[in-house]
């Protein structure tokens, strides 16, 4: 007896269905997309209403006969790929690559991979979404014109090899741009004066900032100056003015959207976005938990929704209730407001039950599914419980005509910040808790210190605020964010170094060259409008044609102008400190089809050339030659013996010019950007100004007083 057949993409999400289902179902994997327009031609028919030649993916053949074969022997087909334009697109393809009517009942979606929503879905099968599909193919056929126009263009008017993107080149703008503020910017030097003190009735110190003189905010911009008030306020009595008490409450954060989700696993588990969206495909397709098999554990995961569905919101509130009490659970359900931009068309990400905890699966998951899934969990569960509550105090306090204020704030009810606290891009100031002052009183100066300063540049970007800026921007997707960056370091336009991205010389080069060829393709409000009328396209309102067209045809017409009149650009080269040992010219940064190295400066007369050995300035502590920078075969940075193979030693962490008190070798930076040094040796004990160390001193500190 033939079984209906149902088609997804990967094998864990058919293994994860054919469960849920009981086996009544055969469900088969498509491995991903089965056609796309070929690599050695454009592919598309610019005469003829851009149309599109889709030929089958080298290697897919033996899977669509295979899929065949399935089809001739099932009653009814279904489709299931992702509920996005992307998953719409794949079930298209595989309409045609299977001849199957795509205006028939033949797709299915769901948004998470359980037994009621996959049901649900079988119960109401429809046609494929055309116009998301034609959305997705506009998307495709737009990135390969601007692809297959502006890298010839390149290869002529700066060196061979290069290519452009539509989206990717405004990412590297954004860059570029960032990188030439702070090269422009100028620091400025400012003071700040801080006055140490103590109440009679309490003997623990608290800071207080100046803040004005004579009611006027006041700038310290030199030394003179600061010492200048130290001097004027010597011998002055501190007293209690105002003391300001009032009630603040936080809210949680809602649940995550692919962005954010982005965000916070760069901030608080150091993912790259390519990553974060590998381990949160595996855990929305299904991993093996016990006995009850392949099973989804949490929503889709390509979604700008902040929606949930109410009977998750139901169970999260019961179970909110059971774990930590009623005073944890708010009146009403929370809902969280969804932006403009959002297509709202998926819920938000979270866990599939909430009743499954993460540490009841952590023996079942790898060490970063289990932590991934547990900040999604984390973050869903936190966004559905009774906001934190602070007693805030500000103080203002006077000495002579100086006006100095204190600030801190106490824990009155910690609600969700039980379970959850969002990370930040910035580091913050500790918030310190005061003493109980009141107005009038007197109080004890311990010391008065004044403390340079420089106004800093912006920061470059990382991973999460990159993704941020594309998103506020309306640049690409959810599913598009982690594949620009992907590119545009694949490409050498951008370097990640201590996670920031910098722009390379390249980067600036094609920038220019593109902005004075054609500016719109490096415009953000630009390609942010071109994301909007795709969005109008998935839904009707435009026509997929009249919208390439209109794009592409004063495009083509620009560039093919540019190729008269824009001279070829050179490339600055590089040039290092270092001397040609054959020649005794300088060697200089080349870039090749494996990456960067150093060549002679005399090329072509002089053909040597060499790795590019980034030193560190540290000894190994094995055998004494110098530790260097390297990369794993997938690019992640370590550092190693410059003597391996002899010498095989190696270790993750920064090395820092500095030596273990204990035993003498070189220490290392741990523990992210607010992190602590600690001895390279892992059977030394020595930890710095470790977290544990700090609370340890504090508490010796405390004893001792």
């Amino acid at each position: 007896m033939s079984k209906d057949l149902i088609i997804v993409e990967s094998p864990a999400k058919a293994k994860t269905i054919e469960r849920l289902l009981d086996g009544k179902y055969q469900v088969k994997a498509s491995m991903g997309h089965v056609r796309d327009l070929p690599k050695s031609k454009l592919g598309v028919d610019v005469e003829n209403n851009y149309e599109p030649h889709y030929i089958t993916i080298r290697g897919k053949s033996p899977i669509i006969r295979e899929l065949k074969g399935a089809v001739k022997k099932s009653d009814q087909v279904l489709l299931a790929t992702d509920p996005d334009r992307e998953g719409e697109a794949i079930s298209w393809h595989l309409s045609q690559a299977l001849e199957l009517d795509s205006g028939s009942s033949c797709r299915i979606e769901f948004h998470e991979i359980t037994e009621k929503a996959v049901k649900d879905a079988l119960a109401n099968p429809r046609p494929i979404h055309m116009e998301r599909v034609n959305a997705q193919q506009a998307r495709r056929i737009l990135d390969r014109l601007v692809g297959y126009t502006l890298s010839p263009f390149l290869w002529k008017k700066v060196r061979r090899g290069l290519s452009a993107g539509r989206v990717q080149s405004v990412a590297v703008k954004l860059i570029c741009d960032r990188e030439r503020e702070i090269q422009a910017f100028k620091p400025e030097e400012y003071w700040s004066i801080t006055a140490f003190l103590k109440a009679d009735a309490d003997d623990s110190e608290f800071s207080a900032k100046l803040l004005r003189k004579t009611g006027r905010k006041i700038q310290v911009r030199t030394s003179d100056e600061a010492q200048a008030i130290l001097k004027d306020l010597e011998g002055e009595k501190y007293e209690v003015v105002k003391v300001l008490e009032r009630e603040r409450k936080r809210n949680p954060q809602p649940p995550f959207t692919t962005s954010t989700l982005q965000q916070e696993a760069s901030r608080k588990l150091g993912f790259r976005s390519r990553k974060t969206m590998q381990i949160a495909q595996q855990l929305y397709e299904g991993l093996e938990i016990g006995p009850q098999g392949n099973t989804g554990l949490i929503t889709y995961i390509r979604t700008d929704s902040v929606r949930v569905a109410s009977e998750a919101e139901s169970h999260a509130r019961s179970f909110i209730k059971d774990e930590y009490g009623k005073d944890y659970v708010p009146d009403r359900p929370r809902r969280y407001k969804k932006k403009a931009t959002s297509q709202d068309a998926h819920e938000a990400i979270r866990p599939t039950l909430v009743t499954r905890r993460p540490d009841d699966l952590k023996s079942r998951l790898s060490g970063d599914q289990y932590r991934l899934y547990k900040l999604i969990w984390d973050r869903f569960v936190a966004s559905q419980m009774e906001s934190a509550v602070f007693d805030t105090v500000r103080v203002d306090i006077k000495a002579k005509n100086y006006l100095f204020r204190a600030t801190g704030r106490r824990m009155k009810f910690p609600g969700f910040t039980v379970l959850y606290q969002e990370g930040t891009d910035n580091s913050e100031e500790d918030e310190s808790v005061l003493p109980e002052l009141s107005q009038g009183e007197r109080l004890h100066l311990i010391r008065l210190e004044d403390k340079q300063h420089f106004t800093e540049p912006p920061p470059r970007y990382n991973e999460a605020t990159l993704v941020r800026s594309l998103e506020e921007n309306g640049i690409g997707r959810p599913s598009t964010y982690a594949p620009i960056i992907e590119t545009i370091l694949k490409r050498d336009y951008v370097v990640l170094e201590d996670k920031r991205f910098s722009p390379t010389q390249l980067g600036f080069v094609v920038v220019d060259v593109l902005n004075q060829v054609y500016p719109n393709v490096v415009d953000v409000t630009f390609t942010a409008d071109m994301e909007a009328r795709l969005d109008m396209i998935a839904e009707g309102e435009l026509e997929w044609v009249s919208v390439i067209d209109e794009f592409y045809t004063p495009f083509k017409k620009t560039v093919d102008e540019a190729e008269e009149h824009v001279r070829r650009v050179k490339i600055p080269e590089e040039v290092t400190d270092e001397l040609c040992p054959e020649c005794g010219r300088n060697l200089v940064v080349k870039h090749g089809r494996f990456g960067a190295f150093l060549g002679c400066q005399g090329y072509p007369e002089c053909k040597f050339t060499k790795k590019i050995v980034r030193s560190t300035g540290v000894n190994c502590p094995q055998c004494g030659r110098e530790i260097v920078e390297r990369k794993t075969k997938k690019g992640r940075k370590f550092y190693g013996c410059s003597g391996y193979p002899e010498c095989k030693f190696t270790t993750w962490y920064v090395p820092v010019k500095k030596s273990c008190p204990e035993c003498g070798a070189f220490l290392v930076r741990r523990g992210g950007k607010n992190g602590y040094l600690a001895c390279v040796r892992e059977e030394c004990d020595f930890r710095g100004d470790s977290p544990a160390a700090k609370k340890s001193k504090a508490s010796s500190d405390s004893g001792a007083s």
